[in-house]
């Protein structure tokens, strides 16, 4: 699992994907807080963390999109696949690499907060409950990005097909005020993924969101895993 982890890491940076990644990511993000704080005059941040999780409908897939269907169009998957490593540390790997690229990048971006704490007066808890929402969302959407590049070898199919799953969970949670079953509206509530990142915007830490995240994490990985068992016995 770490030789796996740390090829995936240098791959990120041999390559022009985690570039591209970082810098279309911290460019965006960072026009988002200009317009959102600097701009509005506000030390506020919920609205720009709002739109981030747009941003990372676009940006996430660029890390997960070759994190299995490279392997399989260049022929390494049966290398792997015949090895003696777990195949649970394969995907592990493969989710805590492009994982380590995202905090990396995250991290950086945190340098926006500086001018707006120096000038205004920053809801300190309120920021870091918004960081942990948004980090919890990263993690289901690689996951799930993972899991769509394990069922294709076209880097941009995987791309394209996990832009298309994000940007419909994110939307799923403005499903609910176009129905009038309240039983529907529960149900659409309860699985949409911004719905439940809400508490954090504004500061608080809710277990039970917090469990959602790393359930939904842990069953794509979960289903990865299957992917790759069902091929291996194949």
């Amino acid at each position: 699992m770490t030789a796996i982890y740390k090829r995936e890491i240098k791959a990120y940076f041999k390559t022009p994907t985690g570039y591209v990644f970082m810098g279309v990511f911290l460019c965006v993000s960072a026009f988002l807080c200009t317009l959102t704080t600097l701009h509005a005059r506000t030390s506020d941040f919920s609205t720009y963390f709002q739109l981030l999780v747009l941003v990372y409908v676009v940006t996430l897939p660029l890390l997960t999109m070759k994190s299995l269907s490279e392997e399989k169009k260049l022929g390494t998957e049966q290398l792997l696949l015949t090895s003696p490593i777990k195949l649970w540390g394969l995907i592990a790997a493969k989710f805590f690499s492009a994982f380590t690229m995202f905090l990396i990048t995250i991290g950086i971006s945190s340098a926006f907060f500086i001018p707006v704490a120096v000038w205004g007066n920053v809801n300190v808890g309120r920021l870091i409950g918004c960081l942990i929402g948004i980090i919890l969302i990263a993690m289901c959407f690689i996951s799930i990005g993972i899991f769509i590049s394990s069922l294709t070898e076209n880097q941009l199919t995987a791309a394209m097909g996990t832009i298309g799953a994000l940007a419909f969970l994110s939307a799923l949670g403005q499903l609910d005020s176009l129905t009038s079953s309240e039983l529907l509206s529960t149900v659409i509530n309860r699985l949409a993924v911004t719905s439940r990142y809400e508490y954090f915007l504004y500061g608080i830490f809710d277990i039970s969101s917090a469990l959602y995240y790393i359930s939904v994490t842990a069953v794509f990985l979960y289903l990865s895993v299957r992917v790759y068992e069902r091929r291996r016995y194949a």
